[in-house]
């Protein structure tokens, strides 16, 4: 059988033999790029198909290709036609970015074939929450909570990439049969082909009913309206009515209370207040998925985390006493506004090499100790409150990897006997012994140190946020230790964003090689910004209200729940690759774009 793609067409089931479809005339294409074969429709949508299909190069593995064509307000607009298709493409880049997530569909390919686009994807086993909402009625509390959280966590991973998903609804999250997680689906790609096309965001559709009025006015898609759209969500899964019909224009307000009690239902008032503050207008609604995380974690019993490091004893070194340093040659550039080189100089440090065994070594750097003020002033473009207030730390001296560690020195080290936990001697996705090691959890992290720190005797260990923050301005007060700005020929980021007024470069979508740039900052130490992020030592605390000022790992008032990382990444956009920066995960997460560098103390 040969599927018919043309939109318009009725019948679209042919023989194996024809060439062109018996209904409507269209030339038919057996395999979508010589590799995909359309076996059933699935889905429609106004201007978009979804199909299962066959990938022929894979035994014929099942996968889903979805198609979109462009209206016809789209057609008849040859600068609108262009920049849907560039969007498309743009996005589906962005979209390749998450495939590392074990709760989001991989996407395989993206292509443009007789002027129309498709995605193909993976396929997902599963009930939509739709589907079980209609086979099994309205969520209890519980479960809601319980399914907010594992969708706000999914959704704080996107926004950090940053995707934005602009369809977030039941029949786009579906329940995984093998495991029973939740996966996110229709990422809303298609908008970019219908309707108008707003200037600035390119979108001006959503679901009605779900999609916040910025979003089905004006196109403004943020992480915002995602968080609203989820809002909406958990009202249609906890009464069992379309959000559409719990709103009253007329009056500016909802009645989803009013149905709770005409149906019976009953919810906490914690739960009631955060549904509020997902449907609030802007000013007042959450903003980040950091913020409802907070809070949905307050309606749900803490648990007892299943990993606890081994404590053995080890005799802190004295940095300069006990250890024989050696010196290295470096090279810093400072650079202006615009981006352009204005200083550059040659110094030196010390450091000593660990031998790791079979001529590979692990350099640490030596970082004087010293004051420095942690946090972002308030005229820094971009900055987040996280990063406040400013604050005066003093730190001892303390060594630190000149690189993130190594695919080579991870595999290494993962090989030594096991502590806590085992160990992927292999993890990362970019493959290549000088690259930094990535997709390897916090938990991960800390079990390097403890292994390295047995063989060694020394203390290995992650850095604090301190002691991370002052290594990396090395004694700058900017918002990267290059000056005013960042640019691609510097570190690997999202180039193709700039910072303030700094130009725009290229985004290379994968790891560079540790060091490869060639340029460090004061204190010799390289790919500070960008690659990859690096784990702190810290759990999470939202500001730095209290926070020590010694420089060590602050352990008190911090939610454990989440371990704090820095730097920006391969896919970051530069704002996140910021000496201020910061942001968390949970410790057992695992992403391509998460790595570490380890310290000494």
């Amino acid at each position: 059988m040969i599927f018919c793609l043309n939109p318009e067409c009725q019948n679209p089931y042919n023989a194996d033999i024809s060439k062109f479809c018996q209904s409507c005339g269209a030339q038919l294409t057996p395999l979508l790029e010589n590799r995909y074969r359309v076996v059933e429709l699935l889905g429609r949508g106004g201007f978009s198909r979804t199909y299962l299909g066959e990938d022929t190069r894979r035994l014929n593995t099942k996968c889903v290709i979805k198609h979109f064509f462009p209206s016809a307000a789209t057609k008849i607009n040859p600068q609108l036609l262009e920049k849907s298709v560039s969007l498309f493409y743009e996005e589906a880049k962005r979209l390749l970015q998450l495939e590392d997530h074990p709760q989001i569909p991989n996407l395989f390919a993206y292509f443009e074939a007789d002027k129309q686009l498709y995605l193909v994807q993976q396929l997902i086993e599963g009930r939509t929450l739709l589907k079980e909402l209609q086979e099994e009625g309205c969520f209890n509390q519980s479960l809601l909570v319980k399914d907010l959280l594992d969708i706000t966590q999914i959704l704080q991973f996107i926004h950090s990439i940053p995707v934005i998903h602009r369809d977030l609804k039941p029949e786009n999250i579906i329940r995984r049969h093998k495991d029973g997680k939740l996966v996110l689906i229709d990422f809303g790609i298609s908008k970019q082909l219908t309707g108008t096309m707003d200037t600035k965001f390119g979108i001006t559709t959503g679901t009605p009913g779900y999609a916040p009025q910025e979003q089905m006015l004006y196109g403004d898609s943020s992480t915002s309206s995602d968080l609203y759209a989820l809002g909406a969500t958990s009202l249609h899964l906890l009464t069992g009515t379309h959000p559409f019909y719990l709103y009253n224009p007329r009056d500016n307000c909802w009645l989803w209370r009013e149905q709770l009690q005409v149906k019976g239902i009953s919810i906490n008032d914690k739960l009631a207040n955060i549904i509020d503050k997902l449907l609030a207008d802007l000013p007042t609604r959450y903003k980040f998925a950091d913020e409802l995380i907070d809070d949905l974690n307050s309606l749900v019993l803490p648990q007892k985390s299943e990993f606890i490091p081994q404590i053995f004893s080890l005799t802190p070194l004295n940095p300069v006493s006990q250890i024989k340093l050696k010196q290295f040659e470096f090279e810093v550039v400072t650079i202006d506004g615009l981006g352009k080189e204005i200083n550059r100089y040659s110094d030196t440090c010390e450091y000593f090499s660990e031998d790791l065994g079979n001529q590979l070594f692990l350099e640490m750097v030596y970082i004087s100790g010293g004051e420095f003020v942690m946090g972002s002033p308030s005229t820094e473009k971009d900055r987040d409150t996280y990063e406040s207030p400013q604050h005066k730390v003093t730190l001892a001296p303390f060594f630190l990897g000149k690189y993130p560690i190594s695919q080579a020195q991870w595999r290494a080290v993962a090989n030594l006997p096991e502590i806590n936990c085992p160990l992927n001697p292999d993890p990362a996705k970019f493959k290549g012994d000088n690259r930094p090691v990535e997709s390897v959890s916090w938990q991960d992290a800390v079990e390097f140190c403890a292994r390295l720190s047995r063989k060694t005797g020394k203390k290995y260990c992650l850095p604090s946020e301190a002691q991370w923050e002052y290594s990396c301005r090395s004694g700058t007060t900017t918002p990267f230790h290059f000056g005013e700005t960042i640019t691609a020929d510097l570190a690997n980021y999202d180039g193709t964003y700039n910072y303030a007024t700094g130009p725009k470069g290229r985004n290379r979508w994968e790891t560079t090689p540790i060091g490869s740039f060639s340029l460090a900052n004061g204190f010799g130490l390289y790919d500070m910004h960008g690659n990859v992020w690096e784990w702190c030592a810290d759990p999470w605390h939202t500001n730095y209200r209290d926070a020590p000022t010694d420089g060590n790992v602050w352990e008190k008032g911090g939610n454990n729940n989440y371990r704090v990382f820095r730097g920006g990444s391969w896919h970051s956009l530069p704002l996140v690759c910021r000496s201020a920066y910061r942001y968390r995960y949970p410790p057992v997460y695992r992403y391509n774009s998460i790595g570490f560098r380890v310290a000494v103390v």
